[in-house]
């Protein structure tokens, strides 16, 4: 069998294999890297019911990742699952108020990126001896939140990389910023920005651009790599959990083989929306894709009139990852909808650049029919959280609030039935200070780890132990810079 080769979505010509995409990241051409075709799931959707998580990774995996060998991906696979997670089951799926929440938090830094960054640099260092590469990695990733410290997490101290991590130092939750500024290892770089995420994304992506920048490291020694959902080995190892959700699903009988489930997913840069709407593609029965979003809803007003518009105020939210106005995956869906042709979509990111927005034609956006775009405000997203807990005692974070809330108005408004999986993206420690102040004001004067001490009293869970560990850590990052100072910050770093 030939291998599945990538392609970038700007340069039909610029065609590379699975472990390339996987060390280059972002494309020359500033392109991501999509699959020549969306492979079929080559096992029966009945046999998804009895595997494990490490199983249904190897199954789903492989389709993409055709240059890894079998050895060689099972045990990249076999590293990353492991007791970091503090379930077996990795990804488990909870029933509470008519949906089933896919519970994605339970990797070492209790939000859904662990699933995919706890593999990346197993893929990354894997696909680095495959390709003789003898230069050092250096990861540069802008981060909402969760990003940065799940990558920090899964490179910190890994041989023959480093990581540089830039996030809004005024953007994030004070739990995420801990966690990011204590972080530990002799590779790792934390950075905050005077400015939002966009900043510090548009801000990577131009180092990624720089060729004469490129050309510095390599004479030093180093090249770039993404971390980002822009990689495509982040993308890939989102699909697997929506193929075992849907395999739970058949072996709790909530539903029978071939049956559609619905998916809502609370997203910001479009990546864990994007995984679900791939596995429907290679065969998966998912029906509708409900895409929710915060009061930044950029990809709320695409999907209802076809405009990608970015020229708006940016919003701070409760729900801080998801506080984004360019969502880098929507590119993969735009090339996918305009049939594969990648000069079509290099010409609308051309007019996102330069206008700040673009419109899709209306045969692109019947190719779209699939998704439901559905949004909540912050006073929503509070309201859906106490709600949750006062009818069932399950707390939730404020980015699965916000899918919570619009998955209940689609149905309301849909009358659509169908048994539905809602992403459940961060633990709600990792949120404890909005998620408790949600649940009743009394708590607004506690301190955040007081409350996160209460809260595993009200909810009768653990406090995590990603929550332990940063308790008492010391500072280790304290470094605040402005977002044109992210070249000289690399610099420094490097000791270029």
């Amino acid at each position: 069998m030939m291998d599945l080769m990538f392609r970038s979505t700007r340069n039909a010509d610029d065609i590379v294999t699975a472990s390339q995409a996987v060390l280059k990241g972002l494309a020359g051409d500033g392109g991501l890297y999509v699959p020549e075709y969306l492979p079929k799931l080559d096992v029966p959707l009945e046999a998804f019911a009895d595997m494990t998580y490490h199983e249904t990774a190897y199954a789903v995996m492989k389709q993409f990742l055709t240059d890894y060998t079998q050895e060689e991906l099972k045990d990249c696979i076999c590293r990353a699952y492991d007791e970091k997670f503090d379930v077996p089951q990795i990804a488990p799926l909870r029933e509470a108020d008519g949906a089933y929440y896919l519970e994605l938090f339970h990797g070492a830094t209790i939000a859904f990126k662990d699933m995919a960054l706890s593999i990346l640099p197993y893929l990354m260092t894997t696909a680095a001896k495959k390709n003789h590469e003898e230069k050092e990695i250096v990861i540069l990733t802008a981060t909402s939140g969760d990003t940065g410290k799940a990558a920090l997490a899964g490179f910190a101290d890994v041989p023959g990389t480093r990581i540089i991590v830039f996030y809004p130092k005024d953007g994030v939750s004070a739990v995420q910023e801990r966690q990011m500024i204590t972080q530990k290892g002799e590779n790792t770089c934390v950075i905050g920005i005077r400015g939002n995420f966009d900043d510090a994304q548009t801000g990577v992506k131009k180092l990624f651009g720089d060729s004469a920048l490129g050309r510095e490291l390599e004479a030093a020694g180093f090249r770039f790599s993404s971390a980002n959902s822009i990689n495509i080995g982040r993308l890939v190892p989102q699909i697997v959990y929506y193929v075992y959700a849907y395999g739970q699903m058949v072996k709790n009988a909530t539903i029978s083989v071939g049956d559609p489930m619905n998916v809502v997913v609370p997203t910001g840069n479009f990546g864990n929306i994007l995984a679900a709407f791939y596995a429907k593609n290679m065969g998966l029965p998912i029906g509708k894709l409900i895409c929710a979003s915060n009061e930044n809803k950029v990809l709320y007003d695409f999907f209802r009139v076809g405009t990608y518009d970015r020229n708006r105020e940016f919003i701070l939210t409760s729900s801080p990852s998801m506080d984004i106005l360019i969502s880098s995956n929507l590119e993969r869906l735009v090339y996918r909808i305009a049939g594969d042709d990648a000069a079509v979509n290099a010409s609308l990111m051309r007019e996102l650049s330069e206008h700040g927005k673009y419109t899709v034609t209306p045969e692109m956006r019947e190719r779209m029919k699939d998704f439901y775009g559905g949004f909540a405000t912050c006073e929503q997203t509070a309201e859906e959280i106490s709600r949750v807990y006062q009818n069932t005692g399950y707390v939730l974070d404020t980015h699965t609030a916000v899918a919570s809330r619009v998955y209940h108005e689609y149905r309301q408004a849909c009358h659509d039935t169908t048994p539905t999986v809602i992403a459940s993206t961060a633990s709600p420690y990792k949120f404890a200070r909005s998620v408790m102040e949600a649940i009743d004001k009394k708590y607004a004067d506690m301190d955040d780890f007081a409350l996160i001490d209460e809260l595993s009293r009200i909810s009768h869970t653990a406090v995590p132990r990603a929550i332990e560990e940063i308790r008492n850590a010391p500072i280790l990052h304290d470094k605040v810079i402005d977002r044109d100072q992210m070249e000289q910050a690399v610099r420094e770093f490097l000791a270029i």
